[in-house]
């Protein structure tokens, strides 16, 4: 995007389709399969949390010399590289698992829209690669849509989710038909906190603003505005959608099928008309997430390889635009993890991912409370929230996902210990060389 051209509806779009095309389109099933008729609490309770997140980014680029996110925040107040680093690459491997939850929903959506081709082959796994694959093309030709285009789109999206939600919520109180709830008697409920902590990945839209500060009018004023429009927004249309699928689309039906809960929510008064309809809307949604969140996550990667922070095996840090490998290297992990990965392993991946930068970056405003600029309540709620729903997180994977769990931890082990190598590598060589002489 040429700079300058986003306004203020441009970039809230840009935050808000990310959201949506995550929390209604991709984790909704499995959090209303948590918390049932509460799911609407869950995600407003994580959307607070992250804005808690929000207000420190914000923060920190007020009180700082650059405007930038995690990496450079860090670099510059705690002048550590190796955490930066680390955080940088946790943050990477996030996007890298919202990748895959858009795939994953995309694939989907798009079985259930085209006919089989009788090819013997499992045919979500197949569609979620192909969709990563089409968008990894667009972006290394430089194709990406422009800021009229995402207001468009998210334009229609908003207005399409509304409507269905508001028509359905009046035809199952109309009919008589359906018990209406809004779970407020689980508000307590031990399931209500672990949806909580599973949708934090569906909150996580709004980050790809902080690294669009050049595309933005007016981008220190423009960008916190945008950022905090797009998570209300977000509120409120998860919640409504969330009720739409609670009270009109069975239990068992969401445990079975929880990546098209929304499409079948719709069933019931708009018919199969309306699923086509629905499934057709999320491929638009699901896609647009894939090709902004890839977008924005090379051109993060581009800035870890210009502070020497990844492999230069990853790309140029001199190339223009996006640097094509990186672009390639993003798209084959998370078609990889989309194609063998199950849904709820992918958005709790996700979600752990981005509750440890949310917290950190919490943390990191908390300790910048001296600045006048800087409140320490937000920080604060942001570090105690992110504290509490990592663990728990991590508990109910071990009690009802056992598997999911052992994968999760094998894979965040992994990760962890990969980057202690990266960044540590020059210690660990010293130690060796070390222990090879007293030998």
């Amino acid at each position: 995007m040429s700079e300058g051209q986003l306004g203020l509806a441009g970039a809230a779009a840009i935050g808000l389709g990310g959201m949506i095309g995550g929390g209604v389109f991709s984790v909704l099933g499995v959090v209303v399969g948590i918390a049932g008729p509460a799911a609407w609490l869950a995600f407003t309770a994580a959307s607070l949390v992250s804005m808690c997140a929000a207000y420190s980014y914000i923060a920190l680029n007020r009180v700082s010399d650059t405007n930038g996110g995690s990496v450079t925040q860090l670099e510059q107040f705690v002048g550590n590289s190796t955490l930066a680093g680390m955080v940088g690459w946790t943050l990477l491997f996030g996007y890298v698992g919202a990748i895959a939850m858009y795939g994953f929903a995309f694939g989907e959506f798009a079985v259930r829209l085209l006919p089989s081709l009788g090819l013997g082959l499992p045919m979500r796994p197949v569609a979620s690669v192909v969709a990563i694959g089409l968008f990894v093309g667009l972006n290394v030709v430089g194709a990406r849509a422009t800021g009229t285009s995402e207001e468009v789109l998210v334009g229609l999206k908003i207005a399409i989710l509304l409507a269905i939600s508001l028509w359905g919520l009046y035809f199952g109180w109309q009919s008589g038909n359906y018990t209406l709830t809004a779970g407020l008697s689980e508000a307590m409920s031990v399931g209500l906190v672990t949806a909580t902590a599973v949708s934090f990945v569906s909150f996580q839209g709004w980050q790809l603003l902080v690294y669009d500060y050049g595309s933005v009018k007016n981008a220190s004023e423009t960008i916190p505005k945008a950022i905090y429009i797009s998570i209300v927004g977000a509120i409120v249309i998860d919640s409504l959608v969330a009720l739409l699928v609670v009270n009109l689309a069975s239990r068992q039906t969401i445990m079975n099928h929880p990546e098209i809960a929304v499409a079948q929510a719709v069933e019931p008064f708009l018919g199969q008309v309306g699923f086509l309809f629905v499934a057709v809307a999320a491929l638009f949604s699901t896609g647009s997430a894939i090709n902004g969140t890839l977008f924005s996550a090379a051109n993060f990667t581009k800035n870890l390889l210009s502070d020497g922070l990844v492999p230069d095996q990853l790309g140029s840090a001199d190339a223009d635009g996006a640097p094509a490998r990186t672009v390639l290297a993003l798209g084959v992990a998370s078609a990889a993890f989309s194609a063998f990965g199950s849904l709820e392993g992918i958005t709790s991946f996700g979600s752990l991912a981005f509750i440890v930068v949310f917290g950190t970056m919490s943390w990191l405003a908390f300790s910048q409370r001296d600045h006048d600029e800087v409140s320490a309540v937000w920080p604060a709620l942001g570090v105690v929230g992110t504290a509490a729903f990592g663990p728990i997180l991590l508990w109910h994977l071990a009690t009802a996902q056992p598997n999911v769990f052992t994968t999760v931890v094998i894979i965040a082990a992994a990760v962890v210990g990969v980057e202690l190598l990266y960044f540590e590598r020059e210690s660990i060589e010293e130690g060796v060389q070390s222990v090879a002489k007293s030998l």
